[in-house]
């Protein structure tokens, strides 16, 4: 069997250029601390989309955005082999039960922890509910030395979400500054509806942080 380490993240492009990155930074993110400031100018709807249209279009099956955190899409979560290969120990599927989406407990196994979020790429769909227990599962999996593939069918708008989601949440990262990180590695573009999601999620994670006890 093929060693884990020699499997390159990468795998094959996805209609998209390559991005080159140092080896040495690889998995890295140079907004990987927590903000200092408990609140920050909270983007416009906007400010966000030009965020987002202004970054190169580079992406491949499986991307490693954060430590250990990996997003991609459908076809790299059928690769069981690749995902193996990886290392990955949790898989969370943010289109379960859609399209051609396979991932359930059945489809992995017992060797990975599956979650099935069920949601629809439209701007109508309330994704803001998972948020939390989604970010919980990838901080679970991750502090327990695991590696986690988060995907949906092309890895850019609901996983996406997730991701920025989990970066907010238990990483203390500003939306920005969440989009910035995940930018470095993979392109992404969450609907309009997800980020007004994340906006709300940015405002809601403020208000908590002015409140907390000193």
């Amino acid at each position: 069997m093929t060693d884990r380490k020699s499997f390159s993240g990468g795998v094959t492009e996805m209609g998209c250029e390559a991005q080159k990155s140092d080896p040495a930074e690889e998995g890295k993110c140079t907004h990987a601390t927590g903000d200092s400031e408990k609140t920050w100018e909270i983007p416009s709807l906007q400010e966000l989309e030009e965020v987002l249209h202004s970054a190169p279009r580079s992406c491949h099956h499986g991307d490693e955005v954060w430590p250990n955190l990996y997003l991609g899409d459908m076809f790299m979560s059928h690769d069981k082999l690749g995902l193996w290969q990886l290392g990955i120990t949790h898989v969370l599927n943010a289109a379960h039960g859609k399209l051609c989406c396979k991932g359930s407990d059945d489809f992995y196994g017992t060797t990975v922890k599956y979650y099935g979020v069920p949601a629809n790429d439209l701007p109508t769909f309330d994704l803001s509910p998972f948020f939390y227990p989604a970010a919980e599962f990838i901080h679970q999996a991750l502090t327990s030395g695991g590696k986690v593939f988060v995907h949906c069918a092309v890895g850019v708008s609901r996983s996406a979400a997730l991701v920025l989601a989990y970066l907010m949440i238990h990483h203390h990262l500003s939306l920005l500054s969440s989009v910035h990180c995940v930018q470095q590695k993979r392109w992404i573009f969450p609907n309009r509806g997800f980020l007004r999601q994340l906006i709300n999620l940015e405002r809601d994670l403020q208000y908590k942080r002015l409140n907390e006890p000193k």
